[in-house]
């Protein structure tokens, strides 16, 4: 489904979304097809200072509102039926809503992450709106931490990992399913600190960042 045409970007964004979820009577019985039994996943251990992604701090610079500097404590998720179900909901929503779609052929330009407006975005894309709708559903920010990995191919690929009391777990573009993070066939390479999203920390064995995320 595409974002509705003549709108907009935040109207579009809301109304369109709005049309995806269902209103009414209709959104119980669609948020009923996300039960299940909280689950359950093992923790990364993220450790040395990494360099900040040059798109997280050109968007920050685009988007001041959508990031918050200054130190925060560290807060996990709490996993309850409630929280899995919205987290399971939204990367669904945001799976089914976005068309994939290259930043060259989108914006001109190599790298660019963005909030998705136009309903067309890449990796990063996919994650910030992902983010964004799980913080408006009262999710702590210090849990949604957004996560470099290099893919199958070695490629680099960009993902949101959220931090729970019962371990972390992966929301993909490239995958329905919210799978612990230790699932994925993809080499960790770094992600935001929990106390300060403007800082990256490096996830297990160094290995070499890419230049840039893409899928």
């Amino acid at each position: 489904m595409r974002f509705l045409s003549g709108l907009p970007g935040r109207a579009g964004l809301v109304l369109a979304l709005s049309v995806f979820c269902g209103v009414g009577e209709a959104a119980p019985s669609r948020q009923g097809l996300f039960r299940e039994a909280v689950p359950s996943a093992t923790f990364a251990v993220a450790h040395d200072p990494a360099l900040t992604p040059y798109g997280w701090v050109d968007f920050c610079n685009r988007y001041q509102n959508e990031c918050h500097p200054g130190v925060l404590p560290p807060a996990d998720l709490e996993l309850t039926s409630k929280s899995w179900t919205a987290i399971r909901r939204v990367n669904s929503l945001v799976n089914g809503f976005l068309k994939p779609m290259s930043d060259l052929d989108h914006w001109g330009v190599v790298d660019r992450w963005d909030i998705p407006t136009d309903g067309y975005g890449d990796c990063e894309d996919y994650v910030l709106l992902k983010r964004k709708l799980l913080m408006e559903e009262g999710l702590p920010r210090q849990a949604l931490l957004v996560t470099v990995v290099k893919d199958e191919r070695g490629d680099g690929h960009a993902v949101l990992t959220v931090k729970t009391d019962r371990g972390e777990f992966v929301l993909d573009n490239m995958r329905e399913s919210v799978l612990p993070w230790a699932e994925l066939p993809y080499r960790f390479v770094k992600r935001q600190s929990q106390t300060d999203e403007n800082e990256w920390l490096s996830i297990g064995e160094p290995t070499p960042a890419p230049l840039i995320v893409s899928r």
